[in-house]
């Protein structure tokens, strides 16, 4: 039989289908095993395990997208996805040239420098703050977009002004300056914020002298409040609008002399939820360190608090007094020691600071020039309950380092976020005063 060509033929066929059967089921049986063996580690995933990442082939190039556009990594499924991320850390505060004193619990830093002689202050309708840097004869803003507590940038929103040295928002959004001998109205700003159009709302104000015009609205936006200081120490002016609070209608018209024998009532503002204008007053010269003092004020239609006859209520002028001087005098809210100079003053509105300063009264002090010892140079805070204030309290101190001089606050505004910014005129700097516990 194994000489029969044919029947060996068939034998060789039949070994050659039994051995590539064989190898088929070796080849079987062991994608059967590799299958069995990663079975268990699927099973066995559990949902804390991140989901692979996925990547967005749809995008020609996604090199030149953001990583967040192309690339996509699910959370955890048992994993709670947080609404918001957390906040920063808080970045370290820009210290001033020399320490600053403060009640435990607050910090202080560098808002702005560089500035020119920063005057008074203004939130703005963005909620940023605006500045009449006065040596500049500008008006600049300082946002802070980013929160961080320094301002972004100086953006100068209107310039080749007058000495302005304050400013007030109006409810339509136009700004009116205090320049020295006028109050213009600056209006239609650009997308930069730069106002494109100026008018004179009020021209011929008298110069020399104290030459600051500080400007208010009243709550309901009617009145138009212009505060001019005296040209003089101690003298009989001419014009009544000097020593004197007058008001206007906003349109400039409507010309009164609202209150009147306040020497340089440079700050003037109105407690809020009222109708109550306060102001601070700087007594006159050349009586001695400690006379007169200085005042804040509760300012009445038709007051008249003495000067240049009678000085903080009581004090009869030794050159223009008699004895009747201050007979009818409206008395202080406030008397300060004598010399400190009391500019911008600002009650308390913000919920950043603890509760017993809420509703209190920030006056900064510019300083003294002709004591034989130096004061003032400060923040004082004075405590309002029901309409009265409290006894002063120094609230931030150390301009005044020694007998050396080195800033000279000017005005104090609650800023958005509930902090305290403060104007200092002789180092050209925005200072920002928060509340950080403790």
């Amino acid at each position: 039989m194994t000489d029969n060509p044919s029947l060996c033929k068939n034998y060789a066929v039949r070994a050659t289908l039994q051995i590539r059967l064989a190898q088929a089921l070796s080849l079987l049986m062991t994608l059967v095993l590799v299958a069995c063996t990663l079975q268990p580690a699927a099973t066995t995933q559990t949902s804390n395990t991140l989901a692979p990442i996925s990547l967005d082939t749809t995008t020609p190039n996604p090199t030149d997208l953001p990583v967040a556009a192309t690339i996509t990594a699910p959370a955890p499924a048992s994993a709670a996805v947080p609404a918001t991320l957390p906040p920063p850390p808080r970045p370290p505060l820009i210290a001033p040239e020399q320490p600053i004193n403060l009640p435990p619990g607050f910090a202080i830093g560098v808002f702005a420098q560089g500035l020119n002689g920063p005057r008074m202050l203004a939130i703005g309708p963005d909620g940023q703050l605006y500045v009449a840097d006065r040596d500049a004869n500008r008006i600049v803003r300082l946002p802070d977009l980013n929160g961080d507590g320094i301002a972004d940038a100086i953006q100068v929103v209107a310039d080749d002004l007058d000495r302005p040295s304050s400013l007030a928002f109006y409810n339509d959004g136009s700004l009116y300056i205090g320049e020295t001998t006028r109050i213009l109205r600056l209006s239609a700003p650009d997308a930069s914020g730069v106002f494109q159009e100026r008018q004179v709302i009020i021209a011929g104000l008298p110069s020399a002298g104290h030459n600051t015009r500080t400007v208010l609205f009243s709550p309901d936006w009617q009145t138009l409040f212009v505060s001019i200081g005296s040209s003089c120490n101690n003298c009989i002016e001419d014009d009544p609008r000097r020593a004197a609070i007058t008001r206007y209608n906003p349109d400039g018209g409507r010309e009164e002399v609202f209150a009147r024998g306040l020497r340089n009532a440079v700050g003037i503002t109105f407690r809020p939820g009222t109708n109550e204008l306060w102001a601070t007053n700087n007594g006159r010269d050349n009586m001695g360190d400690d006379l007169p003092p200085e005042t804040v004020n509760l300012v009445g239609q038709g007051d008249d608090f003495g000067w240049p006859r009678c000085h903080a209520g009581d004090i009869i002028d030794p050159e223009l007094g008699s004895p009747t001087a201050c007979q009818g005098v409206a008395q202080p809210m406030v008397k300060m020691q004598a010399h400190s100079a009391p500019l911008g003053l600002a009650f308390y509105t913000g919920s950043q600071f603890p509760v017993e300063y809420r509703g209190g009264l920030f006056v900064a002090f510019h300083g003294s020039w002709n004591r034989s010892l130096p004061t003032g140079y400060k923040v004082v805070f004075i405590p309002i309950q029901d309409g009265k204030p409290g006894p002063l309290q120094d609230f931030a101190t150390g301009w005044l380092a020694n007998g050396s001089v080195w800033g000279r606050p000017v005005d104090v505004i609650t800023a958005s976020d509930g902090s305290l910014f403060v104007s200092d005129d002789s180092g050209g700097y925005i200072y920002r005063i928060i509340y950080i516990g403790g």
